[in-house]
């Protein structure tokens, strides 16, 4: 305010005029403070999954699940301990009172059979 000479045009013009020009380069000067140089993204534009792929996944566990009740019980319980709970062989052995190979065949069988009971498009 202590600027101000009168120059015989109205106050109020010259506050409008002050007004301009502060929005002026306030938005001038965002533009290059909003520019920055980033590495390439393309490196990054696999790791953005939309809402599809979760939908997708949901579904394929609800069959997943489904298929794995009508399994054997030793099968089921074999394929559990191994690939749901992340036991290993020995543990797993261990569980269900049986050796390393025995565990071995059980997943395998149990693994193959899991296969001929998921649809063709999610095997």
């Amino acid at each position: 305010m202590s600027s101000f000479r009168w120059q015989g045009k109205d106050f109020g013009a010259w506050l409008m005029t002050i007004a301009r020009n502060l929005a002026t380069d306030h938005f001038k000067a965002g533009r290059t403070r909003l520019e920055m140089t980033t590495e390439d993204m393309g490196q990054h534009d696999d790791t953005t999954e939309g809402p599809e792929n979760a939908v997708l996944a949901s579904l394929t566990n609800e069959i997943l699940l489904e298929s794995l009740t009508k399994l054997p019980n030793e099968q089921r319980d074999c394929l559990i301990m191994r690939f749901l709970q992340g036991m290993s062989i020995a543990e797993t052995a261990s569980a269900l009172g049986r050796s390393d190979g025995a565990i071995k065949q059980l997943q395998l069988r149990g693994v193959r059979n899991l296969a001929k009971l998921m649809p063709e498009g999610i095997r």
